[in-house]
């Protein structure tokens, strides 16, 4: 009787999260600049982009007039000014990883193609932003602005090359750079040779930053040059990329010959014995780039699966009516497709994979706007001690992972039981907090990437799936089928899956994240106690079974002797990272949920407690899944490469009885011949399969552990029942707010 009073009593979800919501979710309640932003960018994406799609802008390769105009309306909303200092003519302070995040957000709502576009230029500038010198920033980034007085700059990045299996290998450079003239006294020219390939902006760049190596004995190795359309020589955009996604970006194939001088190498050269030495191999700089624009990318998948929910609620509802099937005010008409299990069930895995991806990708972005002064604090407290690159830097950040990892220690202690003096001396060490930041900045930024347009590419998959046959067509609301299209190209972007699978199997090992994830198994013990139905406890079990398994992997050996856990077994490392990013992405998706309930309360005015319930349970589910992936993963690693033992080996049947023996046991102890089909008979022959069992000593703890995580499996698929009345009863506006 308690349960069903209980069950009575429950507040549904009223209403799809709202702004007021989302921005306690991601933590930028307090960001009145942001919120700004974000409104002014929706009403580009969902007015003048949303347009642009539904009159069929996506129908042609080429960079046309109609897209072209996009540009300006990405200027007047202050998207192309976002990137900026205030100084170089921007307008917010502070790191940008956040808002460049929100703004990618907002217009993949509607079109990831033109998410990419308006942030076309952050990318070109990204290089000189991440590694030019001052006076490259000062001069590049301020004609990039909007207002300034001339039409703004446009700047693209050109990395790949047409090269076999382009962008996959960006360690490998065609493009070429040589010294053209070099007088005494005067600052060298140099040619600059390159044909690149997929460049995003391509079709409006006026600046490019282009990634070559040196041809000329006179240079040392490979660089970053930053080149303009007036340079003399040839700037040719090229012909536009025959893509079947992504079509309001630019994209093409353009070819450059061009002399420019010296000072054009991002961050700089010196001069050793008449050779020209770049401060920054173009490795260095990329790598500065992408372990940020990176996450962009995953948030771009991420705003297609949560923009999927009211589409696909809207065309379940309205499935039969109109038919004549049924009258007004009957389950059929009120509820269509929504009154079958199944739909209801396949939308909220849709919905709970949309959530994790978006709260991994902020979380990232969060987790970089903390890194960034810090970083830049770290290399000032380096430099006073004549550390300033290179190994030396290296070395010294090794030296003292040892206290990070104490910090980290002392940090999960309640405080009663902290030493004080240590941990404050610790805490304000800007070198200290840059190890802990950066040892999760390495492992968020490419485990968004990899499991947001991976994951989420086969789930965008299934919302279209749901929508049925209209998700294929060109007037599917939502514009669900093109969205689906577009993660094959979000997957690929700056690094395919095995990149940030590779990048992962070894930042996930440094022993500073290692300890930081220990820690994190003991904050979702602690929600659990809490707040159970977060699933936080089912997440802490396969948190902690997935770590015991990369420590034995990282001990064993196969049946042939071979290590497990090396360079190049990816078929181990690279799994491991696939169940990591299930269990990250979790993590994040309870994390914003405990904030919501946590700052939630006063400032919501409406359906506060539906929204968190539904929200909590979504998060259940998804811990759920996690789970699911974890243990199927780890299972197969830590028996996988073991050999089933064989009847015709001796010592693999050593425990094995045989025929006259279990008679004995049977006369003493009747019917205890049933609990064992390990024996053989007088005539040599056995049960009919493969073997004996197979036993395996030292692996009584891994057992232990994934039958704990079977049991914290309960209350999942209640937590899903109940989040699906949730979907049969929430309210969604009468029509989506940009045309189809």
């Amino acid at each position: 009787m308690a349960a069903s009073t209980t069950t009575s009593q429950r507040e549904y979800l009223r209403t799809l999260p709202g702004d007021d919501i989302r921005q306690l979710l991601w933590r930028f309640a307090d960001r009145y600049d942001l919120q700004m932003l974000v409104q002014s960018v929706r009403a580009v994406a969902r007015g003048p982009v949303a347009r642009l799609v539904a009159q069929g802008g996506r129908l042609t390769h080429d960079w046309t007039p109609e897209k072209n105009a996009l540009l300006a309306e990405y200027d007047a909303a202050g998207i192309t000014a976002s990137f900026m200092e205030p100084e170089e003519g921007g307008y917010l302070e502070g790191p940008k990883n956040l808002a460049l995040s929100l703004i990618a957000f907002e217009i993949a709502w509607v079109d990831a193609g033109a998410a990419t576009g308006s942030m076309a230029t952050h990318l070109g500038l990204a290089p000189i932003h991440e590694r030019g010198t001052p006076e490259q920033k000062a001069h590049y980034m301020s004609l990039c602005v909007p207002g300034m007085g001339a039409e703004p700059k446009r700047a693209a990045f050109a990395l790949t090359e047409p090269i076999p299996y382009v962008g996959v290998e960006t360690g490998l450079l065609s493009g070429k750079v040589r010294i053209a003239e070099w007088n005494e006294g005067e600052e060298p020219m140099l040619e600059v040779n390159k044909r690149g390939r997929f460049i995003t902006g391509m079709g409006f760049a006026n600046i490019v930053s282009a990634a070559v190596e040196s041809d000329d004995p006179r240079m040392h190795g490979t660089m970053m040059v930053i080149l303009e359309e007036g340079d003399p020589g040839i700037f040719d955009r090229g012909t536009p990329t025959k893509k079947l996604v992504h079509q309001l970006s630019s994209t093409s194939d353009p070819v450059f010959q061009l002399k420019v001088p010296a000072s054009r190498i991002i961050g700089g050269y010196k001069v050793v014995d008449g050779k020209i030495i770049p401060n920054y191999d173009h490795g260095a700089i990329i790598e500065a780039v992408f372990r940020r624009t990176r996450v962009t990318v995953g948030l771009i998948t991420a705003a297609k699966l949560l923009s999927a929910i009211e589409p696909l609620i809207r065309y379940h509802r309205d499935r039969f009516r109109g038919s004549g099937a049924g009258a007004p005010g009957s389950p059929r008409y009120d509820l269509g497709l929504q009154q079958k299990e199944d739909v209801t069930h396949r939308l909220l895995e849709v919905w709970s994979i949309g959530e994790a991806c978006a709260s991994l990708g902020f979380s990232a972005a969060r987790i970089f706007d903390q890194l960034d002064p810090i970083e830049r604090e770290k290399d000032r407290v380096l430099a006073e001690q004549g550390i300033t690159g290179g190994m030396s830097m290296v070395k010294a950040l090794r030296k003292r992972s040892v206290e990070a990892i104490e910090f980290l220690d002392q940090q999960s202690r309640s405080e009663a039981l902290r030493n004080k003096a240590r941990f404050a001396a610790l805490e304000a060490d800007p070198v200290i907090q840059y190890l802990v930041l950066d040892a999760q900045a390495n492992v968020l930024c490419p485990a968004t990437k990899l499991w947001n347009t991976g994951v989420g590419s086969r789930y965008m998959r299934e919302a279209v799936s749901l929508m049925g046959g209209y998700g294929i067509t060109e007037d599917c609301p939502g514009f669900l089928g093109y969205k689906w299209i577009d993660t094959q190209l979000e997957a690929t972007y700056e690094g395919p899956e095995a990149v940030q699978r590779r990048q992962l199997s070894l930042t996930m090992t440094s022993e500073v994240f290692l300890a930081q994830f220990r820690t994190w198994i003991h904050e979702m013990r602690r929600i659990a106690a809490a707040e159970p139905g977060t699933g936080a406890c089912t997440l802490a079990s396969a948190m902690h079974l997935w770590i015991w398994t990369l420590e034995h992997l990282q001990q064993a050996k196969d049946a042939n002797g071979q290590k497990l856990y090396q360079s190049n077994r990816q078929g181990v490392t690279f799994p491991m990272a696939d169940a990591l990013c299930w269990l990250l992405a979790s993590r994040a998706q309870i994390l914003d949920v405990e904030a919501l309930r946590r700052d939630g309360a006063g400032a919501v005015q409406e359906g506060f407690q539906g929204t968190v319930d539904f929200l909590t349970d979504l998060c259940h589910i998804q811990a759920s899944r996690a789970a699911g992936e974890v243990s199927r993963i780890c299972s197969e690693l830590v028996f996988g490469y073991m050999r089933h033992p064989s009847w015709d080996k001796a010592r693999e049947c050593n425990s094995c009885f045989q025929e006259e023996e279990l008679q004995q046991i049977e006369g003493l102890i009747p019917g205890a011949s049933g609990f064992t089909s390990e024996y053989i008979m007088e005539d040599g022959t056995h049960a009919t399969k493969a073997g004996p069992c197979v036993r395996a000593p030292g692996l009584a703890d891994f057992a232990k552990l994934r039958s704990k995580l079977d049991g914290c499996l309960s209350g999942a698929l209640l937590a899903k029942d109940r989040a699906a009345e949730s979907l049969q009863k929430v309210m969604i506006p009468a029509a989506l707010d940009y045309p189809q």
